[in-house]
């Protein structure tokens, strides 16, 4: 059963509103980690803040896609990332150097504008909508913008650790929101394989998929199950990671 576009709306303000809430108290600054390489590679912490602008800017900027136009799958989406990898680099510290030491405020505005245009749309999980790359359903396009934010929220906490909380209630990862985003990378895998397989560890499934931490069998191990007791995890080897 998928998730609905509705619950994907709900899950990615929880998300936004989660991580915004962390975010902002630490200022322009970040407890003077702005300019600290991030867990990402080349980008200093504040131009991966930046760069949750440019992640969420699709759902200001989606128009309706002609009738009949057929839509890329969310795994086909998710597959032009690696192509794109130097544009995203440069288009991300092109954004940085335009809104100075604080972007934040920016993501923000973004973030609110996003958010108002899918309430109104609470019901259209089969639109077909033009985004950046191409046509893709509404829902498979909020659900590619909730894996950003769920994604890039672990990946802040991992480059601001353990100069900054995120434990407990401070943590910015919404558990729902991280649970959808691991059983959505999950069913490209399945499609692909035909497997049973169930997610028993959100996070590091989440970390594995995107490339996050080195895959090994037994990491994987830990993060999926089979979905029959006489069945087997299968080395996702040469599949992960999914972008």
């Amino acid at each position: 059963m998928t998730t609905d576009l509705a619950t994907l709306t709900g899950a990615l303000r929880s998300q936004w509103n989660r991580l915004y809430g962390w975010l902002e108290p630490l200022g322009a600054d970040m407890y003077a980690l702005a300019e600290e390489p991030s867990a990402l590679d080349g980008w200093t912490n504040r131009e991966l803040v930046a760069h949750l602008g440019r992640a969420l800017r699709p759902l200001v900027d989606f128009r309706e896609a002609p009738e009949g136009t057929v839509p890329l799958t969310l795994a086909e989406y998710l597959g032009t990332y690696p192509e794109r990898a130097t544009e995203i680099a440069t288009s991300t510290r092109e954004l940085a150097d335009s809104l100075g030491a604080n972007p934040l405020p920016h993501v923000r505005t973004v973030a609110d504008e996003g958010l108002a245009r899918l309430d109104g749309l609470a019901g259209a999980d089969r639109l077909v909508v033009e985004a950046r790359r191409g046509p893709m359903l509404l829902r498979e396009l909020v659900v590619s913008r909730l894996i950003e934010l769920v994604v890039h929220a672990d990946d802040l906490v991992v480059s601001l650790a353990p100069t900054v909380d995120a434990v407990g209630p401070q943590d910015p990862r919404d558990p729902e929101a991280r649970r959808i985003v691991a059983e959505e990378l999950l069913r490209i895998v399945v499609t692909r394989g035909g497997w049973s397989l169930e997610v028993v560890d959100a996070l590091t499934w989440v970390r594995l998929a995107t490339g996050r931490v080195p895959y090994d069998v037994d990491t994987l191990a830990h993060a999926l199950a089979p979905g029959f007791t006489a069945g087997g995890v299968p080395d996702l080897g040469r599949m992960l990671p999914l972008l």
